[in-house]
């Protein structure tokens, strides 16, 4: 085992208490009791969580073939779109204390938790106490970690078993082991099978560990990672190759892929549809400014809200007639990215230009939008089809967006639907996926909104660190200086993942950023503990100054992105103005008030995401002060209970009553319509079309013949996405007449949401 010399750290931290305990330990232990405090409070604002996964954890309760396959309804018609193991780890929680938003996200708060002793005992590895407190201490006030955590999407998980990775692969690097190399490659194997390819995103980091650290030959070193790189792969697609055997008739379709095969699944939605915008699934709402659709000019508003306003001017009273028949009353406005007046419906008007806060003006979707239109997109995924009532009786018909000024999913009509300030003509990203949540592609990607707020707080420092660290000792191979390893593991994971996230231009959540969190606390511990080594140097001080200002700057810059700065900016520049007098008196103490100075704003902003109601589906930091929903600066919960809206009551009722005898309550196009209907009953769902809409899980003859065998009887249906659907029904079954034209049921989403109608088969 290889000798690391460590940066000199207080001394009082390595005091013994107790036995075996010491003021490090003790300070561990109040870090991961404040963590859990965070990831605790308020946590019936989740609700659901995702309904999907919770829907996906009932269904597997049901069989051990819905369990083993990840059935995404109790039928067993289509599996989720991701690998099996963190949602079997969710499925035994829910077992044990009944399915819930809150027990399918257990398993993530705990993970959470327990990742930051991992991390401080890593850190701790090779730079020291000081260093790992800095780190564990860093992960917790991260705002993305906390909310992610709080959700059941698998990523907390993922983050867990890729620490219990990179502690493997530093006990194979510092024992020369080949046992702990294979070790971390079968935890990198389990990581796949719980998020896939997401997984793989630091193990560059890792495999340059044990290259570039390990006291052993070359040529054995790099026969051991191949061995490694063989069980990697093996483990990571066991359960593929299990399941791709298994005749298709025989399990649920492979949701999400495109060849109803989990590699399929693999290479394509979770593979090159992450890297690149192949525009599939109808996963990017339409965008003013985007080229015309049929029917309308190049603002994108429908051309009967052009032609309504048409020789009035702005705020004038307006009407259009909508080709559904509906009559939209408004006012007339200038919509973004357009110079022409456009009839926005009354609730959606856009005030007064004038004296807005801090000279901005504000469009429609700035303003508080009415409780409908949120309503409308309660449970439902970006971009998914919508509509809602206005108070006047009309029908809005839309999609699904998360407006400029709101984090809340939000129904906005069609062909007017407000970019972010600052989005190119296209939509980010010329029309990237979920830009919405995560930006344009580029190297500000980080530093600017949308996703500035989810960990780049303290990215500024962590990067700095980068360079302190490099320049700790000499460079030589192999690696033996504790910095230059701490550099390889957490600046080299860092870095992998801020250059392939910046750069992707597919599908990216903003949640993905939780994979950023351990190597930013990793860093930032690093650079502060060596610059604490330096104290004693003339220009360390400065150098903590300069790098600590930096980062202060940048958080009074990403706090006005979201309309904040309020008595948190001010605490931090206070505390940073009393370490930078104290560097010429006491300098430990100096540089412990300009370490406090640099985390008020990141704290106070995972303090403001846990209080401020969660967003259930897709979990986000604290969206900040011009972009809450309510005026009080809080999000409004979707519903009193904090539950996902369902489908409507009579329906509901008359559905149970009239299929007792048959398996599937009904059938609907999509998960995103039917996953809250699993919960509210545990019945059978059909998803015809997967999770989006666009699978191809059944056909008009399977369901002819689901019909004819007394498995299914009603189906709920609307748009034209599968034309042989609707043909079958048109031709086949009858509209249930009181039950015509459904706009509110089944979660309010999906395409078929939009003036579905309920079809009685026999």
């Amino acid at each position: 085992m290889t000798t690391t010399t460590l940066p000199s750290n207080p001394s009082f931290l390595k005091r013994s208490l107790f036995p075996g305990v010491t003021v490090s330990t003790v300070l561990v232990i109040a870090i991961m009791a404040f963590s859990l405090g965070l990831h605790l409070y308020n946590i019936e604002s989740i609700g659901d969580a995702n309904a999907y996964y919770t829907a996906a954890v009932e269904s597997m309760l049901k069989s051990w073939s819905n369990f083993f396959f990840v059935a995404a309804e109790p039928g067993g018609s289509v599996t989720v779109d991701k690998p099996p193991l963190g949602l079997w780890i969710e499925a035994v929680f829910a077992y044990f204390l009944g399915v819930s938003g809150f027990s399918a996200s257990l398993p993530n708060i705990l993970a959470g938790v327990f990742g930051i002793p991992l991390l401080y005992a890593m850190v701790k590895k090779y730079m020291g106490e000081l260093a790992g407190l800095v780190a564990g201490g860093v992960m917790a006030i991260t705002p993305v970690f906390v909310a992610t955590n709080r959700n059941n999407t698998m990523d907390g998980m993922l983050v867990f078993f890729l620490l219990m990775a990179a502690w493997a692969f530093i006990q194979a690097t510092e024992r020369r082991s080949l046992f702990w190399l294979l070790m971390g490659a079968f935890l990198v194997g389990l990581g796949f099978n719980i998020k896939m390819l997401q997984a793989f995103l630091p193990l560059p980091a890792f495999y340059a560990l044990y290259l570039f650290g390990s006291q052993e030959g070359w040529i054995r070193k790099i026969f051991n990672l191949g061995v490694a790189t063989a069980l990697l792969v093996g483990v990571s697609l066991s359960w593929a190759a299990v399941v791709d055997s298994v005749p298709a008739d025989s399990r649920p379709y492979i949701g999400s892929s495109d060849d109803n095969s989990v590699m399929g699944l693999i290479f394509g939605h979770n593979g090159i549809s992450r890297l690149e915008n192949l525009r599939g699934g109808g996963q990017t709402p339409p965008q003013m400014g985007a080229a015309p659709q049929q029917g309308t000019r190049s603002s994108g508003a429908p051309q009967e809200a052009l032609d309504a306003c048409s020789n009035l001017k702005e705020g004038a009273a307006c009407s259009f007639t909508l080709g559904n028949g509906n009559m939209v009353k408004g006012s007339c406005i200038v919509p973004p990215n357009s110079s022409e007046l456009a009839c926005a419906p009354q609730g959606m008007n856009q005030p007064n230009r004038q004296n807005q806060p801090n000279g901005q003006n504000q469009s429609p979707a700035n303003q508080i939008p009415p409780r409908q239109a949120v309503d409308a997109c309660a449970n439902s995924a970006l971009g998914a089809a919508c509509s809602f009532n206005l108070q006047n009786g009309n029908t809005i018909n839309g999609s699904c967006i998360i407006p400029p000024n709101s984090s809340e999913l939000t129904c906005a009509p069609q062909g007017m639907i407000p970019q972010r300030q600052g989005q190119p003509p296209n939509g980010q990203g010329g029309g990237t996926p979920f830009s919405q949540e995560s930006g344009s592609p580029g190297v500000w990607r980080f530093f600017t909104q949308p996703l500035s707020k989810q960990m780049s707080w303290l990215l500024p420092f962590a990067l700095i660190s980068v360079l302190l660290t490099l320049f700790a000792s000499r460079i030589q191979l192999p690696v033996e200086s504790g910095a230059h390893k701490a550099l390889v593991l957490w600046g080299g994971w860092l870095l992998t993942c801020l250059i392939f996230f910046s750069a992707v231009s597919g599908i990216f959540h903003a949640y993905y950023a939780i994979m950023l969190a351990p190597a930013l606390g990793g860093m930032v511990g690093a650079g502060f503990a060596q610059l604490w080594s330096w104290a004693n140097r003339k220009w360390a001080g400065a150098l903590l100054s300069i790098a600590a200002a930096l980062t202060l700057g940048f958080q009074y810059f990403a706090s006005r992105q979201y309309g904040e700065f309020s008595e948190q900016i001010y605490i931090g520049a206070g505390l940073f103005a009393i370490g930078a007098a104290l560097l010429f008196a006491q300098k430990r103490l100096a540089y412990l008030f300009v370490l406090a100075a640099i985390c008020v704003v990141p704290l106070y902003w995972t303090a403001m995401t846990v209080s401020s109601s969660a967003n259930q589906n897709l979990p986000s930091a604290y969206a900040g002060g011009y972009q809450q929903a309510g005026p009080d600066g809080i999000n409004r919960p979707r519903q009193p209970d904090g539950q996902g809206r369902g489908m409507d009551e009579d329906m509901l009722t008359f559905l149970q009553e009239n299929t007792q005898d048959v398996k599937y309550l009904l059938a609907v196009p999509s998960a995103q319509n039917g996953s809250t209907l699993v919960l509210q009953t545990g019945r059978p769902v059909l998803f015809m079309g997967g999770f989006s809409g666009s699978d191809e899980v059944v056909t008009a003859e399977d369901l002819s013949a689901m019909v004819a065998n007394g498995e299914l009887r009603y189906v709920l249906y609307g748009g034209d996405r599968k034309p042989d659907i609707a043909n079958w029904l048109q031709s086949a079954c009858s509209p249930v007449t009181r039950f015509n034209q459904v706009t509110g049921a089944a979660g309010r989403q999906g395409e078929g949401n939009v003036g579905m109608t309920l079809y009685e088969c026999r």
